[in-house]
């Protein structure tokens, strides 16, 4: 009786061999990662979608796109929608100024501003997906992590009890039920992971499709020139008012 309370996850780890105690480490090594994935880009998530809201809010009640890019020069933009406006306004410019003086610059002002404006949307997709491959693989590679842990302390307790000869079953339970924590872990560390990635994943894909809706829009007032918004203020309403 006594043998059998002193059997757990503590006698599991005092038993275990080294090849046990290395795969214990990477699935603690592979929670931590994981949870430090979902809980900083969440946090992000959440900081991204504020800020957003606040440039939307602002972008829409501007007057002109000067306007616009008179309020980003005074304070650089930290959010998707504000750094694509950033780039497309810069790229217009550019041009307007410029012209086609590189191979880069090729083609007509619809023709840079299209090519600028989808290298953003790359650039920010990207910056958005980081991480999420880490995510993806510790949720599809955990359960099997901990399955080989568990396929290995099963061998070693087989071992065990045919060299003692005793086959009975409360000399059977102990070992291959220790030797089982290993799966428990595995599905631990790959339940929070494969959550995760869904979340970020559905937020990210949301996010996308409202900038590249936004990116559509944005192109058609730099190309056509028109104000945004025909309103009875002179001017903008700055991007500080909107944060207040």
């Amino acid at each position: 009786m006594g043998d059998s309370s002193a059997l757990g996850f503590s006698h599991f780890i005092a038993q275990s061999d080294i090849v046990a105690k290395v795969l214990l480490v990477v699935l603690v090594a592979m929670s931590a990662i994981s949870w430090y994935l979902i809980v900083s880009k969440g946090i992000a998530q959440v900081v991204r979608q504020k800020r957003s809201a606040t440039f939307l809010a602002f972008f829409w009640k501007a007057t002109s796109l000067e306007a616009v890019r008179e309020e980003l020069l005074r304070q650089p933009p930290n959010e998707p929608f504000g750094h694509l406006t950033a780039h497309a306004l810069h790229a217009q410019a550019h041009h307007a100024k410029f012209g086609a003086s590189r191979l880069e610059e090729a083609g007509s002002e619809q023709e840079f501003l299209t090519r600028t404006i989808k290298k953003v949307l790359d650039e920010e997709t990207t910056a958005l997906e980081n991480g999420l491959t880490m995510l993806a693989t510790v949720g599809a590679t955990a359960p099997f992590v901990g399955l080989f842990g568990t396929v290995w302390g099963v061998y070693h307790a087989l071992v065990t009890i045919g060299m003692t000869g005793s086959g009975m079953l409360d000399k059977v339970a102990g070992p291959v039920g220790e030797a089982l924590i290993m799966t428990g872990i595995g599905l631990a560390v790959a339940l929070p992971a494969v959550m995760g990635y869904n979340w970020l994943t559905r937020a990210n894909r949301v996010l996308t499709a409202r900038l590249d809706a936004f990116a559509f829009d944005l192109l058609n007032f730099l190309l056509m020139g028109r104000t945004l918004k025909a309103g009875t203020r002179p001017g903008a309403i700055p991007l500080a008012a909107v944060n207040a």
